[in-house]
């Protein structure tokens, strides 16, 4: 039988998913399992986006430009400009979800064996991205006893080689909710100037800080113009997961450029979705607020919940909608699969996605655990009393 690539081989499992068979199982047994592995809101899409679906009136659903439409570049210039960012509808491309967008920076900036440097733990779906590239990820890692900080510039420092291309970011963070401080936004926008990198940025939950203040995009910060790559999505901003419509933004032409040319060879970004994300740029600002007054309730009672627990750490997360909490156990892949195949709680179980799925350094993150505060308050309440009672139980309990 001819075999599969080596890309096939190796490309990884995802932590947020790989457990799934596990929760079905879990499922057929009668349990309630409450989600909190996966970063999908259940907060209501924005009116106007469903609506523009229901009453649209083409009788084609044509192909877009491969740019995207420009009604909807035009929507988005004018959104970024209430967000601080100057940026024309020519420097916006739209894209099928925020990992197109990764995807088509990586490939245009970056070549085969190139190396780009991330603060870890991140996003794990950056590792398959990363080998549709053919690109080398090397991790600067964060700990959670300073509730995962940017690393020092010294530990940048320290990871740049003469293959060393580029800087990837996530501000807020996915795994770890961390809002970085500004001065250390200025200090990556510092480093990445002198040493002539790239610098991707993924804002993808910008709006949802819980401090009162937005961070400033790297698109806002002096010097950039031709080193920053903004990766954008509706997914999370207006609660559109499946709408898989995102955005690369760069003032970079050269690097459009080369975009334009991996976005004409996938045609063009979803025809349906890209009405329904123009729809929800006329979003009155009311509705983040009540949104990320509904997760800062969440947020709390999760963390409140989980730091009562003994023995349990988890920073207060200063944006995004997930935490990490480290647990007193042996093997977090151990723990959640235990969690969903033997063990139960007045009726229910939780599905998390563990931590060490977020690392790329070998053996790190294996007594964590990410959660994604998604769900009403009354199930995030349950999800802490299904692992109160379970960490008592569970073979594997570790306490230092």
């Amino acid at each position: 039988m001819p075999e599969i690539s080596h890309k096939g081989r190796t490309m990884p499992d995802s932590p947020i998913r790989k457990l799934a068979s596990f929760a079905n199982g879990a499922k057929d047994r009668g349990t309630h399992v409450i989600h909190l592995n996966i970063g999908q809101p259940d907060i209501a899409t924005p009116p106007q986006a469903l609506e523009a679906i229901r009453g649209m009136n083409r009788e084609v659903l044509e192909y877009s430009p491969s740019e995207g439409f420009a009604s909807y570049r035009d929507g988005l210039s004018r959104y970024y400009a209430t967000v601080g960012v100057a940026v024309t509808p020519e420097e916006i491309m739209v894209t099928t979800g925020g990992s197109e967008a990764l995807v088509f920076a990586f490939m245009s900036c970056l070549n085969p064996g190139d190396q780009v440097i991330i603060p870890e733990p991140f996003y794990a779906n950056y590792n398959g991205f990363a080998a549709w590239a053919g690109i080398e990820i090397v991790p600067v890692t964060a700990s959670i006893e300073n509730g995962f900080a940017l690393p020092s510039m010294a530990a940048f420092e320290a990871a740049i080689t003469d293959r060393t291309k580029a800087i990837l970011i996530c501000n807020p963070g996915n795994p770890t909710g961390t809002k970085y401080a500004d001065e250390s936004l200025h200090a990556v926008a510092d480093l990445v100037k002198q040493r002539d990198l790239f610098l991707f940025a993924d804002e993808v939950y910008r709006e949802f800080t819980y401090d009162g203040n937005m961070s400033p995009s790297v698109l806002s910060l002096d010097g950039l113009e031709e080193h920053a790559i903004v990766i954008d999505s509706v997914s999370k901003r207006y609660s559109m997961c499946g709408a898989r419509i995102g955005a690369m933004v760069t003032k970079n032409e050269e690097i459009r450029r080369a975009a334009m040319r991996f976005a004409m060879a996938r045609l063009s970004p979803p025809t349906l979705a890209q009405v329904a994300a123009e729809a929800a740029l006329e979003t009155d600002a009311s509705y983040f607020d009540a949104v990320r007054s509904e997760y800062r309730k969440r947020r709390d009672a999760l963390v409140q919940g989980l730091n009562g627990i003994e023995n349990v750490v988890c920073p207060v997360p200063g944006g995004a909608f997930y935490a990490v909490a480290k647990l007193p156990i042996d093997d977090a892949d151990t723990f959640c699969q235990w969690i969903l195949e033997s063990f139960e709680f007045e009726g229910s179980t939780v599905m998390m996605a563990p931590n060490s799925g977020f690392y790329a350094t070998p053996g790190l993150g294996k007594q964590e655990v990410r959660m994604a505060y998604v769900l009403h308050l009354d199930e995030i309440q349950k999800a802490v009393q299904c692992i109160e009672a379970a960490l008592q139980v569970y073979p594997g309990r570790v306490v230092h």
